[in-house]
């Protein structure tokens, strides 16, 4: 499915379509990146064991988790697994870039993946942290799910690797994208 437009207006028809093709595929796991919750609230009950994957606490400001603790509170309470860590295609090399200027490896494999939509790019990082943390198994293909700025746009079936062998990733299926972002 290909949407004509990026955003949050896609974020249920999304939900709906990685929720249907991981009951297709007897996926187990869904990845959902969520800095808010919201997005990852859309999942609770799904049938599916669900990884929400936020942003690193200071990345709005220093001090700043942007995900309310009640809502943590709420996945928690539903089964939800919560990572909060530092993005995988940013960390130090986004440091070292605003420190002293230039383009590191992360960041160009970041910009590359952005080349199929920001959204697939944050599935993919999404799935990787995940596995990274041992939140979903090794060698189980998963459906991940993020967006582009706010809410859920990008859906795709995605077999991850752990961060120390990353280029093992496979994208299986793209379910769903923006055609223009």
């Amino acid at each position: 499915m290909y949407w004509s437009k990026k955003g949050p207006d896609n974020t249920g028809e999304t939900v709906r379509l990685a929720i249907a093709r991981a009951s297709e595929l007897s996926i187990k796991h869904i990845v959902v990146a969520s800095r808010s919750g919201y997005t990852a609230e859309k999942f609770i009950g799904c049938g599916c064991e669900i990884v929400c994957v936020t942003h690193h606490v200071g990345y709005a400001g220093p001090g700043k988790d942007e995900m309310e603790s009640s809502t943590r509170e709420k996945l928690t309470r539903a089964g939800v697994k919560i990572l909060t860590t530092t993005h995988l295609l940013a960390g130090v090399d986004r440091a070292v870039r605003n420190k002293f200027g230039g383009v590191y490896p992360a960041e160009i494999m970041a910009q590359t993946l952005r080349i199929f939509g920001q959204g697939l790019k944050v599935c993919v990082e999404a799935a990787s942290m995940a596995l990274d943390a041992g939140l979903i198994p090794h060698g189980a293909d998963v459906v991940s799910v993020g967006g582009t700025g706010t809410g859920a746009d990008t859906a795709a079936v995605i077999l991850p690797a752990h961060s120390n062998q990353f280029f093992d990733t496979r994208v299986r299926e793209i379910v769903c994208k923006p055609r223009n972002f």
